[in-house]
């Protein structure tokens, strides 16, 4: 049994993660590695893109995100019940997180026809990335080989990290995101 399944079995859903308990220090241990700090820049990231059916993948940078607010979220994998119950929440929420001048992104360890297949299928209307070596999710300190953790993130419009999530609800994490994207745009 691997030392986060132990973990889960152990203290059950309703743990606290260190951040919770700590008052959200600025820096925190992701289960593998080190989540970046907050209200500091957000690390960078290079990664192709999902593309529609007979188009060319394009690889998509953090800073064409620059002016508006992301949320960065990463998943297991697609097609997982899991991971389509959360896809489907933030595609259900799309239209409220466009109107509050914030894009969607998800990425996960998936390649890009799976993810074409699986935007295909769910009606995703956002960007899926794929980062196969977990390079980027290992600097968003959430890799846990051979899947990214998921774990989510909220950058400003200036590329800084306001916010995030490693204890992550499926079914309510869209709304949790969103709830806290017009606390921070109202502060």
């Amino acid at each position: 049994m691997k030392r986060s399944e132990l973990l889960r079995v152990i203290t059950g859903a309703a743990v606290l993660s260190i951040s919770q308990c700590l008052g959200r220090p600025s820096q925190a241990l992701a289960m593998e590695g080190k989540l970046p700090a907050l209200d500091a820049q957000a690390p960078d990231f290079e990664l192709e893109a999902a593309a529609q059916e007979g188009a060319l993948a394009e690889k998509l940078k953090r800073d064409a995100f620059l002016g508006s607010w992301l949320v960065l979220y990463f998943y297991p994998r697609d097609f997982t019940s899991g991971c389509t119950l959360e896809a489907r929440g933030f595609q259900r929420d799309l239209s409220d997180f466009k109107a509050a001048g914030a894009a969607v992104v998800g990425v996960s360890a998936d390649g890009t026809e799976e993810h074409v297949s699986f935007c295909s299928s769910e009606g995703l209307g956002y960007t899926l990335l794929s980062d196969p070596g977990g390079v980027v999710s290992e600097k968003y300190g959430s890799w846990n080989s051979p899947f990214s953790q998921r774990h989510t993130f909220l950058i400003d419009p200036d590329g800084i990290l306001r916010a995030r999530w490693e204890d992550v609800s499926p079914s309510r994490h869209s709304q949790d995101v969103l709830r806290a994207l017009k606390g921070l745009q109202q502060s």
